[in-house]
């Protein structure tokens, strides 16, 4: 385990915390991953694997910590409460939700790709060098994952975006594994 935190518990820091833009949540939501680490490690067949399974880790105690949050909201009666959290953080975090809920449904080289890149900040170059891959391989590697998570995303619901990319609205077009009420 010491082995596994040493090497993960940085990069599964900064993944988190690009996610829930909380840098003491992240902590909490790594202790947590790192428990289900340490409780499911004799259930990894493939040593080989062990990144791709600690990110899934990881995205599912994302998705469950927005899930839980959602819950809790819908719950509230507190109007006063609900008015200290702008409508378009709600929906942003919602919308982060919905994609680390989507990625898991990407092929796992994709996923690898989108989890590298975008959330953990290497550059394309430095993801080609660490997928054993070359840069034109990894560039449009990336660019096919980014268009595969988005026709993903547009097909289950239809965001509405500012001119900075803040979402201001988004509908189910259809029924699917997004986050709770859409606003």
């Amino acid at each position: 385990m010491e082995t596994i935190w040493l090497r993960f518990a940085d990069k599964l820091k900064a993944f988190i915390v690009a996610s829930v833009h909380d840098k003491a949540l992240a902590d909490d939501i790594l202790k947590e991953v790192f428990i289900k680490i340490h409780a499911h490690i004799d259930k990894l067949s493939d040593e080989t694997k062990i990144q791709p399974w600690i990110y899934q880790i990881a995205r599912n105690a994302i998705a469950d910590h927005f899930r839980a949050q959602n819950k809790q909201k819908a719950g509230l009666v507190n109007w006063a409460e609900e008015d200290q959290t702008p409508a378009s953080d709600n929906l942003m975090h919602e919308a982060v939700s919905d994609m680390i809920k989507m990625m898991d449904e990407l092929p796992p080289e994709n996923c690898e790709a989108l989890c590298l890149t975008e959330l953990e900040g290497l550059s394309q170059k430095a993801y080609a060098e660490k997928a054993g891959i070359n840069y034109s391989t990894a560039k449009s590697r990336v660019q096919r994952s980014r268009k595969m998570l988005r026709d993903m995303l547009m097909q289950c619901c239809h965001y509405q975006f500012d001119k900075y990319g803040t979402v201001l609205h988004i509908s189910p077009v259809k029924c699917c594994c997004c986050a709770g009420h859409k606003a």
